[in-house]
């Protein structure tokens, strides 16, 4: 297959091995990597976030990874705006750009174009979040759906950012905010686009996930989590995303056990790569599915 007009896409519940395919991938098309994941563009958690260790960067030129501060926020759009310059570059060195990420919402952006919602009125803004934290999230999102049924499936109840923002586009333009992605284009042509999906076996991911969080313990998480509290962000800052800060620190604060800490660290993270498969069924249905051992033996091929 010739890959070399293609923008490569790698996606895949956490804990599938994305970052190390990327490279086994971009040493044997010339390429470079950029991140597609929106935890891992912060420098302060890079355990946390699994973001690709030196060794690896090393080998493979990759970009955006570990370059903002998580005192600043970061959207979609800045991500977008930076990508699109680094795929220019990438391509102007005749190579090929492979984005590797499980940020749904930034693949989407890429493919399909962001959308251009009208600027809503602060005092809205903040009126929609003091209600939610006034309700809490189970009965916040409850009412989201009374206003806009096609959230339903497609952001997950707990996702309290995401359901905020679409709250106050329904509110604000009178539409869901699914329909106006419907508006949006993207600048590239899709059959540039050569998207894979790493459907990792559910009962081996649950193992790796396990033998990650240990070996995220063993290289420093505990530290990582104890320099990060001393930054004295808001709790709701979006960096709070990121599984393991409050399971850390309820172990800190002795509330939990190194046991119990690293189960419900694991817990978390099954059920986050839960919902990166529902978004991958919903979202990415015109992706190629490969299971990891499909996958090696299509880059041998290549």
């Amino acid at each position: 297959m010739d890959l070399k007009s293609k923008i490569i896409l790698i996606s895949g519940p956490t804990a599938s091995g994305k970052s190390k395919f990327a490279i086994k991938f971009a040493k044997k098309i010339n390429g470079e990597i950029i991140n597609a994941d929106s935890m891992q563009v912060y420098k302060e958690l890079k355990i946390l976030t699994a973001r690709p260790i030196k060794e690896n960067i090393n080998k493979i030129k990759h970009h955006l990874y570990g370059f903002k501060s998580v005192k600043n926020e970061f959207s979609t759009g800045q991500w977008l705006k930076l990508v699109k310059k680094k795929i220019k570059e990438i391509r102007n060195k005749n190579k090929i750009p492979i984005l590797v990420g499980g940020t749904g919402l930034y693949f989407k952006a890429l493919t399909d174009g962001l959308v251009k919602i009208p600027k809503i009125d602060n005092t809205i803004r903040n009126k929609i979040r003091t209600m939610q934290k006034q309700m809490g999230q189970k009965k916040f999102y409850l009412k989201l759906l009374r206003l806009d049924k096609l959230v339903k499936n497609k952001i997950d109840q707990t996702d309290a950012q995401r359901s905020i923002r679409a709250y106050e586009v329904i509110y604000f333009t009178k539409k869901s905010v699914f329909e106006w992605y419907k508006k949006t284009k993207s600048q590239f042509k899709k059959d540039e686009f050569y998207k894979i999906y790493i459907d990792y076996p559910k009962d081996e991911l649950i193992i790796k996930i396990s033998k990650r969080v240990d070996q995220m313990i063993k290289d420093g998480a505990v530290e990582e989590v104890i320099n990060f509290e001393k930054l004295n962000l808001k709790n709701d800052n979006n960096i709070y995303k990121v599984i393991g800060i409050r399971e850390i620190k309820d172990f800190i604060d002795k509330k939990t056990s190194l046991k119990e800490m690293k189960l419900n660290i694991a817990i978390k993270t099954r059920q986050y790569a839960k919902r990166q498969r529902t978004w991958y069924r919903g979202q990415m249905n015109d992706w190629q599915k490969f299971d990891p051992k499909e996958l090696l033996k299509f880059i041998k091929k290549l």
